[in-house]
């Protein structure tokens, strides 16, 4: 069987990666190989980091990039309502990667998931900034501020349907110049195509726009 990672996609495969265990990592590459698409990487910034799951306008890329985390043996958390976490079946829920969030707590979302990436040795959150499968016309911005509160850096994750081609790439640490940071990221993403095109959410922060 023809695996999703030919050598020239290995000699990109991350330096850094925690283990999956290869039940999973071979699961990951069958899925791969079924769907007929390929999975590369750049090298990785480190054990901590917030990746960007975009463009995001099918239930399908989940299963695409939890693949492809598979492939690449990396283990992904997403942030998930607190409620999520009561028994009986809390346990599973963060099993699966989620990390509960208070959205009613006074020190808001973005200090609690900064918070416990500062004390985490090892932590990849992914985040959709497009928060919805339908266009929309500004991505949502907590991305970039748990980055910037946290200092760690942000990587482009990505699934591109045109090339039939997932996988990690560009990174940077925030700057402060959110304008500046952002062209970066849609300089990134300007030929990747999602499943629906026309369901894709305008790469831009509201922060972006002048009152």
């Amino acid at each position: 069987m023809e695996t999703p990672l030919d050598q020239s996609d290995r000699e990109r495969e991350p330096e850094y990666q925690p283990q999956i265990n290869l039940l999973l990592h071979w699961v990951g590459r069958l899925v791969i190989w079924l769907f007929g698409w390929k999975v590369r990487a750049e090298p990785l910034p480190g054990k901590k980091f917030i990746l960007i799951g975009a463009p995001h306008t099918s239930n399908l890329d989940f299963v695409i990039m939890l693949a492809t985390s598979f492939v690449l043996r990396l283990k992904l958390y997403w942030m998930g309502k607190h409620t999520l976490f009561r028994a009986p079946f809390g346990w599973l829920a963060k099993r699966l990667g989620g990390l509960s969030i208070d959205r009613t707590a006074p020190h808001g979302v973005v200090e609690q998931i900064a918070e416990q990436m500062n004390v985490a040795e090892e932590l990849i959150l992914v985040v959709a900034p497009a928060g919805t499968r339908k266009y929309t016309n500004h991505w949502k911005s907590g991305f970039y501020w748990i980055a910037s509160k946290a200092q760690v850096p942000i990587v482009c994750g990505y699934i591109d349907y045109g090339r039939k081609q997932a996988g990690f790439g560009m990174s940077l640490l925030p700057s402060g110049n959110v304008g500046k940071d952002m062209e970066m990221i849609r300089a990134f993403y300007k030929d990747i195509q999602g499943r629906f095109p026309h369901a894709q959410t305008m790469i831009r922060l509201r922060e972006e726009t002048p009152s």
